[in-house]
């Protein structure tokens, strides 16, 4: 049955994004869940958006609250995220109490036939007549405070004792935008002014990278079109100036979309370019590289393979480079990606650590001789940045560490982990 809610109302909005969170509770991620509002204008798509994201940077603490609140679980997902949704705008929106209950109440009546209107309405009220205890309660539980799960919250603490609040703290934050400048477009000094002439503030980060005051729309970024610039993390910047293959190139891209590390080695090889086989498993995915490519201008060979199944797609010839960005539990991003962290669970970890193996493994071979690896992560977990590296050069007597790098995740840049071999002769 079509919504009765008009479509630029905070009802809709709600709704929207609590179909999103639903989805995700049932093991989706947010970027699939958030197709329920494709169809919607601009604005809609990213009012709903911005309800979804805030729901799951602050999980813990909704998901505390309503335990509290509730006698029992609700029968329909929905109106639980519902709930979450309405509770998060109350924190964050206190000056509109009136409005949210209202507009939460309202796009109740969109779900079950109205049943849980009441509901809804019964347990906003409650607690906005409890809150000051609810938050005092939520503020001594360490998943509702601080929003990650006691697992992950565990393993930073012993991962960086002198860090882990500050690792933590990021998370929760909302992104940075950054770009990243085609220097065969221009200079980063060349396009700041550009941004300048066109009001966007800006600063230098890193090489190539610019950091923006405010995120704004690709549309309104001058040259974008015409491939003057990506967005692209400064942390992620740092691949392919680590790698920084000769132009001209043999190089493999072993687990590539969407495709930003692929284009900036292009774009560090200037005209000579590279001779650069690009893999993804997933062929949605795969496609998106295309379309980086095509925009900035750039060739590469793109082609739809598990890079760990090396009889499907290597053709016997070695790689002087390969950059193996391996799939990973995202714990360096996960303030682009909250919803990675009710996603995983601990025993996750351990998977991926087998999945990265295998692909060290497998790649290996591939390189020639005096060639270099490049093993990348957005993690700051340890089994899946040093100590992976550890044992694959017990693994592989040959491989001589050349750089090694931890970012964790601060204001300018998300946590990635960098981790340069060679081959010997």
């Amino acid at each position: 049955m079509p919504s009765t809610l008009p479509p630029d109302s905070l009802a809709w909005s709600l709704l929207l994004a609590a179909r999103a969170v639903a989805a995700v509770r049932d093991g989706k991620s947010l970027t699939e869940g958030l197709l329920v509002s494709a169809g919607e204008a601009p604005a809609t798509r990213a009012a709903a958006a911005d309800v979804a994201y805030g729901v799951l940077r602050r999980y813990g603490w909704g998901d505390f609250i309503l335990g509290r609140l509730l006698e029992k679980a609700l029968p329909h997902p929905e109106v639980h995220a519902l709930l979450l949704a309405a509770l998060y705008r109350l924190e964050t929106r206190p000056e509109a109490t009136h409005t949210v209950v209202d507009q939460a109440v309202a796009a109740a009546g969109e779900i079950a036939g109205g049943a849980f209107r009441g509901l809804v309405n019964g347990v906003l009220r409650n607690f906005l007549r409890q809150r000051e205890s609810l938050l005092a309660a939520a503020a001594g539980d360490d998943e509702a405070a601080l929003q990650h799960p006691r697992w992950w919250l565990n393993k930073l603490r012993r991962a960086w004792p002198a860090d882990w609040q500050r690792v933590v703290a990021a998370g929760n934050a909302q992104a940075p935008m950054t770009l990243r400048v085609n220097r065969r477009h221009a200079t980063p000094a060349a396009y700041l002014a550009r941004l300048a002439d066109a009001g966007i503030g800006a600063r230098r980060v890193g090489a190539c990278g610019l950091l923006l005051e405010r995120p704004a729309a690709v549309d309104a970024l001058p040259g974008f079109a015409d491939g003057w610039v990506s967005v692209q993390d400064a942390g992620a910047q740092r691949a392919a100036e680590l790698l920084a293959p000769a132009p001209g190139s043999r190089v493999l891209d072993a687990c590539a979309a969407p495709g930003g590390k692929t284009a900036h080695l292009l774009e560090m090889a200037g005209e000579a370019g590279l001779d650069l086989l690009a893999l993804d498993i997933d062929a949605l995915r795969t496609r998106r590289i295309e379309d980086n490519l095509r925009r900035l201008g750039l060739a590469a060979t793109v082609r739809v393979a598990d890079c760990a199944e090396v009889g499907g797609w290597w053709d016997e010839r070695p790689f002087d480079a390969i950059l193996a960005d391996v799939p990973c539990s995202a714990s360096g991003v996960v303030r682009r990606h909250p919803d990675s962290k009710w996603l995983r669970r601990e025993s996750d970890i351990r998977r991926f650590a087998k999945t990265q193996a295998a692909i060290l493994d497998a790649l290996w071979p591939l390189l020639r001789p005096g060639g270099r690896l490049l093993y990348a992560t957005c993690s700051v977990f340890p089994e899946e940045n040093g100590g992976q590296i550890d044992a694959f050069c017990v693994r592989q007597p040959g491989a001589e560490r050349l750089a090694e790098e931890q970012l964790l995740p601060q204001d300018d840049h998300d946590g990635f982990y960098y981790a340069l071999l060679r081959k010997s002769a």
